[in-house]
Order: C-alpha cells, then sequence, then structure tokens
C-alpha cells in the first residue's frame, strides 16, 4: 500500500474535480484524496461504504494510501459523504479514476507499451440488488408505494387495503409453497385488483398530478398491463433498469441487472476498458463502443480483438481492428495465431474476480449512474490490486535470492578449501 500510494498521481484527481466545488459557501469540502483512495480501498478489498470508512479507523496503511500524515482516531467522513460524492463526479469522474490505475501501471513498467495492440472483449452481468420479481410481490410493492405518495401529498384515498393486501401476499406465498397453484393465482389476481383500484383513485383525486406522482402512476399502469411475454418488462419497482438476461448458466438461467462489457489485454491481462450497457444489447453491437472506450483511455486503437462467438456480425472495419472470433478456423492460419486464440479464455477468470474480489456480484448502486461508476470501480480495483500483487513479487525475488546465496555459502562453507567469500557468490546463482 506504501508503494501503491506513491505511484499514483493524486494531483489529476485534484484539477479534474476541483471544479466541482465552491469556496466560501456551505461546509468546506473533504480532501479529493481521501474520497478517491476510499473508493478505491472500498472495491479492491470489497466491502461497503460503511465499513471502509471503519477500516480507516482500524488500518494505518489505510490512512497513508488517503493522504493521512498523522495516525487519525476519529471516522474521517460519515458513509453517506461518499453517497453524495459519487453523485456529484458521476460516471465521466470514475472513468478519470479508472483511466489512472491504467496511467500507473504503465508509469512503473508493468504494463508494457505495446500491451493494448491486442485485447479480449467479452460481455457479463451485473445483477442489481433486487429480490426475485414475482408478480405478487410487484403488485404489493407498488401499491405500497402509490399509498405512501398519496398520504405526502394529502390525498384521501378511499381504502388503502393494507391489512387485506398484507394478507393476500401471505398466503400467495403460502399456497405457492405448498403447490396448489390455483389458489395462489386467486390471491395475485386479489393484488393487482388492489393496485388497480388505488391507481384508479389517486387519478381521479389528485386532478393534476406533479411530474413524481406522474412517473409513479405511469408505472403502476405498466405493470398493470405487461404480459409475461412482453419484452423490457418492469422487474423492480425501486431499478426500473433491471432487466432479465439469459445467459444459458445451467445454475442460474436468468439474471436481473444490466450488461457489463470488458476488455482486457491478451498477454498480462490489465483491465483497459469497462462499462455497463443498458437496454441489453446484442454483443456485436456493443463491440465498436468497448474499442472506442480504449482509444479513448489510452490513446492507443488495438490492432486486435478476440471474442467469442456472441460477437459474429460486429461489423468492425478490419483496417482499423482485426476482429478474430474463438473457434473460427480460417483466423488460425499459423500457430502463433492459435495460441492467442486460445488466450482469449483468460478473460473469463478475471470476470469471475471481478465478481467475487471487487463487488460485481451485486450492485447496490441506485440507477443507471450507479450502474456505470460501480463497473468501473470495480475495473480499477483489479488494476490497483494487480499492481500490489507485482510489488509483493519482486520482495519476493529479492528475498529468493538472498536466501540462495546464503545456503550456497553455506554449502561452500561446509567443503572446506572450497570456501568462497560471500561477495563472490553471484546472486540467484
Amino acid at each position: 500500500m506504501y508503494k501503491l500510494a506513491g505511484q499514483i498521481e493524486w494531483g489529476v484527481f485534484e484539477r479534474e474535480f476541483g471544479a466541482l466545488y465552491v469556496e466560501g459557501k456551505g461546509r468546506p469540502g473533504k480532501a479529493i484524496r481521501l474520497l478517491v483512495g476510499l473508493h478505491y480501498l472500498k472495491h479492491m478489498y470489497n466491502v461497503s461504504d460503511e465499513r471502509s470508512v471503519e477500516m480507516f479507523v482500524e488500518n494505518p496503511y489505510w490512512q497513508y494510501f488517503c493522504g493521512m500524515e498523522y495516525f487519525r482516531h476519529t471516522l474521517p467522513l460519515e458513509p453517506t459523504t461518499l453517497v453524495k460524492w459519487r453523485k456529484r463526479v458521476g460516471p465521466d469522474g470514475m472513468e478519470r479514476m479508472f483511466k489512472e490505475t491504467m496511467d500507473a501501471a504503465q508509469r512503473t513498467g508493468q504494463m508494457r507499451p505495446g500491451e493494448i495492440a491486442r485485447v479480449t472483449v467479452d460481455t457479463t452481468v451485473q445483477p442489481k440488488a433486487i429480490a426475485f420479481p414475482t408478480d405478487a410481490r410487484l403488485y404489493q410493492k407498488m401499491r405500497l408505494l402509490l399509498v405512501r405518495e398519496a398520504d405526502r401529498r394529502g390525498i384521501g384515498l378511499r381504502q388503502s387495503y393494507a391489512r387485506v393486501g398484507k394478507r393476500a401476499l401471505t398466503m400467495q406465498g403460502r399456497y405457492a409453497h405448498a403447490r396448489q397453484f390455483k389458489r395462489a393465482a386467486k390471491q395475485t389476481r386479489k393484488l393487482k385488483t388492489y393496485l388497480g383500484r388505488v391507481r384508479r383513485d389517486i387519478g381521479r383525486k389528485a386532478g393534476e398530478p406533479d411530474a413524481a406522482l406522474r412517473a409513479w402512476l405511469d408505472m403502476a399502469e405498466r405493470l398493470l398491463k405487461q404480459q409475461r411475454t412482453d419484452h423490457g418488462k418492469l422487474y423492480s419497482v425501486w431499478a426500473p433498469e433491471a432487466e432479465c438476461i439469459a445467459k444459458g448458466k445451467a445454475h442460474k438461467k436468468f439474471e436481473f441487472g444490466v450488461k457489463v462489457s470488458v476488455v482486457s489485454s491478451t498477454r498480462d491481462n490489465w483491465i483497459v476498458g469497462v462499462d455497463a450497457l443498458p437496454g441489453n444489447p446484442y454483443d456485436g453491437h456493443t463491440l465498436e463502443d468497448a474499442l472506442a472506450q480504449v482509444e479513448r483511455l489510452t490513446g492507443v486503437t488495438p490492432d486486435h480483438a478476440q471474442v467469442d462467438k456472441g460477437y459474429r456480425g460486429h461489423g468492425i472495419d478490419k483496417d482499423a481492428t482485426d476482429v478474430h472470433l474463438a473457434g473460427s478456423k480460417r483466423d488460425a492460419k499459423s500457430r502463433a495465431a492459435l495460441r492467442w486464440m486460445k488466450r482469449r479464455q483468460a478473460v473469463e477468470p478475471i470476470i469471475g474476480h471481478l465478481k467475487s474480489d471487487h463487488r460485481m456480484e451485486r450492485n447496490y448502486l441506485h440507477g443507471p449512474h450507479g450502474d456505470r461508476i460501480n463497473a468501473m470501480l470495480a475495473g480499477a480495483a483489479f488494476n490497483l490490486r494487480k499492481m500490489t500483487r507485482a510489488f509483493l513479487c519482486a520482495l519476493f525475488d529479492r528475498l529468493r535470492n538472498a536466501l540462495e546465496c546464503l545456503l550456497l555459502h553455506r554449502w561452500l562453507d561446509l567443503r572446506g578449501p572450497y570456501r568462497l567469500p560471500l561477495g563472490a557468490v553471484p546472486v540467484g546463482a
């Protein structure tokens, strides 16, 4: 952590984010390096906002990484400050933080200049933090939300269905558990009826509703009209941007979230591009934007892109980037081309680490901007952890060479007449 803190150019963030602060108005803002460092550490160690602030007090290395000169025994800020700062900076600011991790890797010599000439592109699903979207639960949540909004605006409802709605949801779950599906469907129809009555009652009494109430009423109407086979269905009241994405996995047929594109260097597996893709687009249609992000962040246009068969029909001009489909025999013209083609599957464990180690397994950030922010911070954390492992490997190499030197000197010392001074033993021999 000490070496990593010295490799990041913290002044870049002062220049980039300084325009978002105003002097002499309100409470003074927190240090930008503190906020940037906490976000890096949060995703590097897969902790929440609350836990990252607590670990800051416990860990002196975290404090040095965030720019503290003396050890602090109090919380540096409230966890909600991180939420407000993310909203202020936005996805563009997080992309700048992701770019700095690549720049730092290049400055330290860990990412070689020609590393970005050949990349691997793949997509995955970043699930949202929502419950499984059953119709009964959606109807109940939507009705409770409309009742709350009507109460805030002083709209007197004919009936809120609080008691009977709660009982209908409970009985629906019990009947479904007992595999009495006709009775469960009847309770679901009751919940739908209660929602429709509340929605029409508010529509009659609200007159000219404000924009927020109108959005909730439209969402309730959308929920009431959607059918099982419709596209673009509503799967969550609090996260309407969540989509149902089928990935063909045996253990998880569907995932509810947003598609994310990941671009990694084919040789050494640095993440050089990552972004959320709302609307569940076809993989082949996302390749152009993914390569454009790599060029925008690094200034280098990849010469070769390794992709799977889901990217067929990508429409990329071969003069700019040569796209190689996995398993395509016409691309395997030589042994070298075949070796590069086999390197495509190295992106799969990278995606696994992003999900299990860097908070992409379940996205708790709100809205479409939260999807992009979480994905970019996960990519930045992956690169930073890769840099720390490189520092440790260099340290272990020096220790191993010193140990081999001592062992060899001890072996020569035991041989008696063949003794050599310690300085004459080659390091690493």
